[in-house]
């Protein structure tokens, strides 16, 4: 168990090693800051001198060890535009982001897994056709066009809701809608596909030859079974919700994560764009920890076999 942990520590480590050295050098050859920042009729001088202040000026090599050592000390760097630490404006966003995506989040499971398990259990049924319809719309339409949708009927024809910001919890109704709808598409046939594999397997016709009812059979056996996929997609899905959310901020106007993300990297700014992939690499990284912890769970032969290592 102690070699598990170890060997999910250092590739935890190696990962964020990864993200690091990806942003900064995409950054970094993507466009001067000085120039997108300052504008392209600037003065030289000022150009030169916000070069010169943000160590710009120095060689690309040098550039990167400076940011590993910042960062190993736990420093990450100040915004280029709004002059405060990078980390703390991160941070003050994702409440925001978290509003939406945690209610959406919560659509996706109790929507999504009875949808596809019902549908599974009655394949060919009108229901089942339904489902997979359904799904099939949600997760291959847009978020940005399904967002556009929604805020044309709702907003616009109708007027019930408002189209964007973030004054009132009526602001919050379409950008968890917009975000819960692919989701719960998603959800919905990898929960049927999970479950019709599960209930073809022997141990279930084992099961009900033993005379088990269809309740004990479908509730002891097969949904523990089918859980185990589900949970990775369910751990890819918590370790998005801060990135997810990028496309739907920008057209609802909601001030969180997504949004920052959008107007940081247009902005070339640094530490910013750096401090979120961290961040997002993190969540990442703790949701597939949380996963792994949840295959133990479900799966008493996998907790075996890691303690007998």
């Amino acid at each position: 168990m102690l070699n598990h942990i170890l060997i999910r520590l250092v590739r935890a480590f190696l990962t964020l090693m990864l993200v690091m050295t990806f942003a900064f050098l995409v950054l970094r050859l993507s466009g001067d800051p000085a120039i997108i920042l300052l504008g392209p009729d600037a003065p030289q001088d000022a150009i030169n001198a916000f070069r010169e202040r943000w160590g710009l000026n120095d060689p690309l090599w040098k550039q990167y060890l400076a940011y590993i050592a910042q960062v190993l000390t736990l420093d990450f760097g100040v915004s280029m535009r709004d002059q405060v630490p990078a980390l703390e404006l991160v941070i003050s966003r994702i409440p925001a982001t978290l509003a939406i995506t945690v209610p959406a989040l919560i659509l996706k499971i109790a929507i999504g897994i009875p949808a596809g398990v019902y549908a599974a259990l009655h394949r060919q049924s009108i229901a089942d056709r339904g489902v997979i319809t359904l799904s099939i719309f949600g997760f291959t339409v847009p978020s940005f066009v399904l967002g556009l949708i929604l805020v044309l009927i709702f907003a616009v024809s109708l007027g019930w809701l408002p189209s964007g910001g973030q004054d009132s919890w009526k602001h919050a109704i379409l950008p968890i809608a917009t975000l819960s709808v692919g989701g719960i598409g998603i959800m919905a046939r990898f929960s049927r596909s999970a479950m019709i594999e599960v209930l073809g397997q022997p141990y279930i016709r084992t099961a009900m030859a033993k005379g088990l009812s269809w309740r004990d059979v479908v509730w002891k056996h097969a949904l523990p079974n089918a859980a185990v996929p589900i949970v990775t997609l369910l751990g890819f899905m918590v370790g998005s919700l801060i990135a997810g959310a990028a496309v739907v901020e920008s057209i609802f106007s909601w001030p969180g994560v997504g949004r920052l993300i959008v107007t940081s990297v247009a902005n070339r700014d640094l530490a910013v764009v750096q401090s979120l992939l961290l961040v997002i690499a993190c969540s990442m990284i703790v949701a597939n920890f949380l996963v792994d912890l949840g295959y133990g769970l479900l799966d008493p032969r996998l907790r075996a076999r890691r303690a007998a290592h």
